[in-house]
């Protein structure tokens, strides 16, 4: 089937800022939409966003990135076998012509590349998990959901970026959104009888007023046990530190307790409270650039926990192979606009889980109603998603497509749950 035409569209996002849409016709009529998300704490390797600059929205409209859409990547692509998208996904990459997609523009091209992923499952009429899982045995995701928001998703309250929980009781995916729904209203209405609720982050989680960062854990436990489970046998927590936006060159400044680390020092830190607190997963507990910490971290608790590489493995299948080599992290976080294009991501996931990597498949913080990610982390059998939290429609959406896929496949689907925790190699 040849793609017939190529629409790029500016369209807004969860933060109410300007992102791409593309929208791929197919000959016989069938279409594929993308949209590009947007990151806030970003790692310095990837794709870059085309932005106009300028007054118009703080800068950030997307003219150029649609320019780029209309006079280049839409006449390279038309005409083509909307099925390749390894020959097109090669080809955007040639077109743009820079290591970090800079030119065209990161959103510009993931978009278009979801698009075409999109409309090649529509013109085989079957869902686009399915379309991916290619007939293979697949399971929905475990997932990973913010209950309190922080770092740059919450004005920096608190200097950790996601407090979550995972629901490693759980028996379905229908399961764990209910056990996470409790925990989150559970958490919600302990602040408020504190007075330290301050509102809702950029990903839906509460938005909170504490003095320390352990206090958050506190509250976390906390909630878990009001909502009626237990701890680490039937609700986890995970953590997204988010290092690189408080630390460089082996130096971290937590701004909240009003304290300067060493890398020693913070992953003494975190040791700690994974001796502490039913912790299960750390995201980026060290800066991108402290990448002799990443290994250090992953020695000490790699066997307990996951640690889990996103700005420092920027969903690079390079940087994962390398990173494996060295003994720094045992999971993968991979975020199809980081990589720019749908080929790039899927590599990164293969090389992670060739590495016995576990891997989670990622939202972003400026999220749209776009639920491809859920499909990605479905049909090609992630394990593991992360969509923000249990709160705002961007990422509602995404929990509920996972809901109508797990109900729709019925039994056949099957659910990861706690046991895509143990696909990491052992440090």
């Amino acid at each position: 089937m040849k793609i017939r035409s190529i629409q790029g569209r500016r369209i807004w996002d969860s933060r109410g800022r300007p992102t791409v849409e593309v929208e791929v016709v197919n000959d016989d009529g069938t279409l594929g939409l993308g949209i590009a998300p947007a990151g806030a704490s970003m790692g310095t390797r990837e794709a870059v966003e085309l932005r106009d600059g300028g007054a118009a929205f703080g800068g950030r409209d997307v003219q150029s990135a649609l320019r780029g859409i209309e006079r280049e990547i839409a006449p390279a692509l038309i005409g083509r076998d909307v099925t390749d998208q390894a020959g097109i996904d090669a080809a955007l990459i040639a077109l743009d012509g820079t290591p970090t997609k800079a030119r065209l523009g990161g959103n510009a091209l993931i978009a278009t590349s979801l698009a075409v992923l999109h409309a090649a499952a529509a013109q085989a009429r079957v869902p686009l998990w399915q379309y991916l899982a290619q007939a293979r045995p697949v399971k929905l995701p475990l997932p990973q959901i913010q209950i309190f928001g922080g770092g740059a998703h919450a004005g920096r309250r608190v200097d950790v970026q996601d407090f979550m929980v995972i629901a490693t009781g759980a028996t379905s995916f229908s399961h764990a959104l209910e056990m996470t729904a409790e925990v989150y209203r559970a958490a919600g209405g302990i602040m408020a009888a504190r007075g330290t609720l301050a509102g809702v982050a950029d990903e839906g989680g509460w938005w909170p007023s504490f003095s320390r960062n352990e206090e958050a854990l506190d509250t976390l436990v906390e909630a878990i046990e009001k909502a009626g489970y237990v701890p680490g046998a039937q609700v986890a927590i995970a953590l997204d530190i988010a290092s690189s936006e408080f630390g460089r060159g082996g130096r971290y400044k937590l701004a909240l307790e009003g304290q300067e680390l060493d890398s020693d020092a913070l992953c003494g830190m975190l040791v700690r409270w994974v001796e502490k607190y039913p912790i299960v997963s750390i995201e980026d507990p060290l800066a991108e650039d402290d990448e002799q910490g990443l290994v250090a971290f992953t020695q000490a608790v790699g066997h307990r926990v996951q640690v889990v590489g996103d700005d420092y493995l920027v969903t690079d299948a390079g940087r994962v192979r390398n990173a494996a080599a060295l003994g720094a992290c045992n999971c993968a976080l991979i975020k199809p606009n980081q990589a720019g294009t749908v080929t790039e991501t899927r590599a990164a996931l293969d090389a992670a889980q060739a590495a016995g990597y576990a891997t989670i498949v990622s939202a972003r913080s400026g999220e749209t109603e776009d639920v491809a990610i859920v499909h990605l982390a479905t049909g090609w059998n992630a394990g593991q998603l992360k969509v923000g939290s249990f709160a705002r429609s961007e990422r509602m959406a995404k929990w509920n497509e996972a809901v109508r896929i797990e109900s729709r496949a019925g039994a056949p689907a099957g659910f990861w749950g706690a046991a895509a925790l143990a696909r990491r190699s052992k440090a």
